[in-house]
């Protein structure tokens, strides 16, 4: 009798920890990002014609493309293909092989050798900034890590308010907005960037909107590889970073494939150096997981240029705070890598000329876009394709357009008709020319 009373009390008791809701039962699913929902579509899409080229490029086994260590082959279908003179995998894997693993944990900051190195890369060695020891390099994870870090940064300890909450000014195309607000920064708004009419920069409604933001308002702004593809040139920039010293706005620089816009680091990074030479103020968030080819290797950087030397051990200080918090200390396979490189001659040499040949085939793929769109008879001016530099490109393409491309012929770019140019190669450009043609000619769909 007692076991039946004890077995009916444990079976009342496991039913009520079935029945009892969880804690968690108003959790509302998150909604997915634009690239989340292409490249979920893609992958559920069985046509065996689907090419995705709304993130990372894709190959006709629809692996991420990765940089091959072939030599130098001449041949369109070769360079179309990603089987360009680089060596930097080959680089890389000797690298690899040579160094010495500590098994030692970095510090917070991450490896001292690779902030040196990569402080460098983006500054140049004679900076004045370097010279006067007012700068702070830091590794983080990923490019994202960096982003977070910095706006962890000024949501403690901007213009001295320990509760800033912005207003934060991001381009509508940029995927950023969630990083800012979940480091408590809801006031995130947008400036105007891409004229479709002109398909290039809208420079008159990009001053005019950062002319009217509040002062200390923080501007993120592309220094380079816009998802646009659109760059501003040396003379807007000239006009962005005169407004933003009188309006006391404060910029936030992004290097997301820095050297993969112009085929030189440094040349894609002349806008941070620019500000930099005017006394400004600045965060400057690096990813070098794309130009070396470290895929998963997360190698971010976050750089916060200085206006006085006395300020650096404080913001040192808070900086490393915050970072416990986040991750403790970033990985540093990937960080070794990069910094072994940028600091042998000869590694880094081999290096540049495959990031210079990675850039070429970017432009290459855009001429020859251009040039079977312009065949095709493809309806509007494509020539913005080649004024453009970079890995991404926006086609202008609408939502419409966007939408006959995905469900007729299995083409997925992002829904505001922008994509990744490196994703494009000898196996699709056929196909992918046509699609964007029949799009575009098409009647709207029903």
């Amino acid at each position: 009798m007692q076991s039946r009373r004890a077995s009916r009390a444990g079976a009342s008791k496991h039913a009520d920890k079935i029945t009892k809701p969880s804690v968690f039962v108003d959790t509302h699913a998150a909604a997915s990002n634009q690239e989340a929902k292409s490249l979920f579509a893609f992958k559920t899409d069985d046509d065996v014609r689907k090419v995705y080229l709304a993130g990372r490029g894709e190959c006709r086994r629809r692996t991420p493309h990765l940089l091959t260590p072939f030599k130098l082959v001449s041949t369109f279908s070769s360079i179309m293909n990603n089987v360009v003179g680089i060596h930097i995998a080959s680089v890389v894997t000797h690298v690899k092989v040579s160094l010495n693993v500590e098994l030692s944990h970095p510090s917070s900051f991450g490896l001292a050798e690779f902030n040196h190195r990569a402080t460098e890369a983006v500054l140049g060695k004679k900076s004045s900034a370097i010279v006067e020891n007012r700068v702070l390099g830091v590794q983080t994870v990923g490019f994202t890590g960096a982003v977070r870090l910095g706006a962890e940064l000024l949501r403690h300890w901007y213009n001295g308010d320990a509760a800033w909450q912005g207003p934060v000014y991001l381009s509508s195309h940029y995927s950023l907005a969630g990083v800012f607000q979940a480091a408590g920064m809801p006031d995130v708004r947008q400036y105007r960037y891409w004229d479709a009419g002109r398909r290039g920069v809208c420079v008159d409604g990009l001053l005019e909107d950062l002319e009217t933001a509040p002062e200390r308002s923080v501007v993120v702004l592309s220094a380079s590889a816009h998802p646009t593809g659109a760059e501003l040139s040396r003379e807007h920039w000239a006009l962005i970073a005169r407004l933003m010293m009188r309006r006391q706005l404060f910029p936030f620089m992004l290097l997301p494939v820095a050297g993969l816009c112009h085929g030189e680091l440094e040349r894609d990074a002349w806008p941070v150096q620019y500000c930099q030479s005017l006394g400004m103020e600045l965060l400057c968030a690096q990813s070098f997981s794309h130009c070396f080819g470290l895929y998963g290797e997360h190698v971010g950087h976050l750089l916060c240029v200085l206006r006085q030397s006395s300020v650096l051990l404080a913001v040192r200080s808070q900086t490393e705070r915050l970072i416990n918090a986040l991750w403790a200390q970033p990985p540093v396979g990937g960080a070794r890598i990069v910094a072994t490189v940028l600091s042998n001659p000869a590694h880094r040499a081999e290096w540049q000329e495959g990031v210079w040949h990675m850039a070429a085939r970017c432009m290459l793929v855009r001429e020859r876009l251009r040039e079977k769109l312009r065949l095709l008879g493809t309806p509007g001016c494509w020539d913005h394709l080649t004024q453009q530099t970079g890995p991404y490109c926006c086609t202008g393409l609408n939502v419409e357009q966007v939408e006959y491309l995905s469900k007729r012929k299995h083409v997925y770019v992002l829904p505001n008709g922008c994509l990744n140019v490196s994703a494009v190669n000898s196996c699709n450009l056929d196909y992918v020319t046509e699609a964007l043609h029949e799009a575009l000619s098409a009647e709207p769909l029903s």
